[in-house]
């Protein structure tokens, strides 16, 4: 077994940064940022649903299903500078899987901008995933001083 030993330079470089957002954002409402950040989600899974059929020249290339496992996790990153909890946490994720079912609902002419194939999963499990690996990872994080 191994324990875990927190690095001093990873942990001091983590805590400047969450200051520099501190410090950007010092002024702003915390429900406010949230608001704008889930709105962004969606704003988000628009333009990867936009992109998702994208060819270069007779190759399919699903550029924009790789993109979104980051682009979610700075997300919910973002989210969690401003609040803990993790049902906060969850709701960019929410509003991203949301916006994905409704893209992958019959539209008013019968049309469906997601259709069922392999970008479109992918584009769901990197989307998803990723992100709530990350909020897994900061439930079950313990706490500095305090035993398991």
């Amino acid at each position: 077994m191994t324990a875990a030993v927190a690095d001093p330079a990873t942990s001091g470089r983590r805590s400047r940064i969450r200051g520099l957002v501190a410090t950007a954002l010092n002024g702003i409402p915390g429900p406010l940022i949230i608001a704008v950040l889930v709105v962004d989600a969606v704003i988000a899974l628009i333009i990867e649903v936009a992109y998702l059929p994208l060819y270069i020249g007779a190759v399919a290339v699903p550029i924009t299903a790789v993109l979104a496992g980051p682009v979610n996790l700075a997300l919910v990153w973002a989210v969690s500078t401003v609040s803990t909890r993790l049902s906060v946490l969850f709701l960019p994720v929410g509003a991203w899987l949301a916006a994905f079912l409704i893209a992958a609902s019959r539209g008013p002419g019968g049309d469906f901008p997601l259709r069922s194939n392999l970008p479109t999963l992918l584009l769901f499990l990197c989307g998803a995933v990723i992100p709530l690996i990350y909020m897994y990872v900061v439930a079950n994080r313990t706490k500095p001083g305090t035993k398991k």
